[in-house]
């Protein structure tokens, strides 16, 4: 049933037998349940697939829905005792633990305010669990997760555009850099928010557009989306 893959399925579409297709250990994600020995569909979207036998559906929603391991960007909404509120634009807000990021101890918190806006990775993610979030990988280590500096713009788009942008191909991002040499910073998070920082606001707003615009562009009309926002900056210097 690999035929399936980068094709539309809808619910209740077969997408494996694993007793007769797989021999070796499978891995299913969003979109995807097992029913007996079957691998069927649960919603409507794109099948993909990640070798050697790891499976998902891209769907496009309205409202995100947390998966384990995907990095989101969220607002701090509130403190309760040790733990902050995040709003990550699910049907709940998240948990975040002051010991969930690099170095933190009892006494050497993290310095968090309300409002703050904070990349991190879901370690949690059920219908019957609050989501969890931490600001460290499996080692321990921050990376370049956390709470992002202030001076940032971040915005609400669609999880398809997101999708769009993570994707191998999508020339958007190499695209911005080689047309305008503009020098920004980005942290995309599946659930739909962007942060972006470039060296003033201009800049700023101009990359956050060009990403809004980019949507449902090809990579030529994204080229020239560019080169359009390169001839208003300059006329802003």
């Amino acid at each position: 049933m690999t035929s399936l893959v980068d094709t539309v399925v809808l619910p209740g579409d077969v997408i494996l037998n694993i007793n007769s297709d797989v021999k070796s250990k499978v891995i299913i994600g969003p979109g995807l349940r097992v029913f007996s020995d079957k691998v069927v569909a649960a919603k409507c979207g794109i099948l993909n697939k990640k070798e050697p036998n790891t499976y998902w559906i891209d769907s496009r929603e309205k409202r995100y829905v947390p998966v384990r391991g995907e990095t989101v960007l969220g607002v701090v909404t509130s403190k309760t005792g040790d733990t902050f509120k995040v709003d990550i634009c699910s049907s709940e807000q998240a948990q975040l633990s002051y010991l969930a990021f690099e170095g933190a101890t009892k006494k050497n918190r993290p310095m968090i305010n309300v409002g703050d806006i904070v990349y991190a990775k879901l370690v949690v993610a059920n219908r019957d669990m609050e989501p969890e979030l931490v600001c460290v990988d499996s080692h321990g280590k921050k990376g370049k997760l956390g709470v992002l500096p202030p001076e940032g713009f971040m915005f609400n788009t669609s999880i398809n555009l997101v999708r769009k942008i993570l994707h191998p191909k999508c020339p958007l991002l190499d695209t911005f850099q080689r047309v305008l040499q503009l020098p920004f910073e980005v942290a995309i998070g599946m659930n739909g928010n962007i942060w972006v920082r470039a060296r003033n606001v201009n800049e700023t707003i101009a990359v956050a557009n060009v990403i809004l615009a980019s949507e449902y562009k090809t990579a030529d009309e994204i080229k020239d989306l560019c080169e359009n926002i390169g001839d208003i900056l300059a006329g802003f210097s």
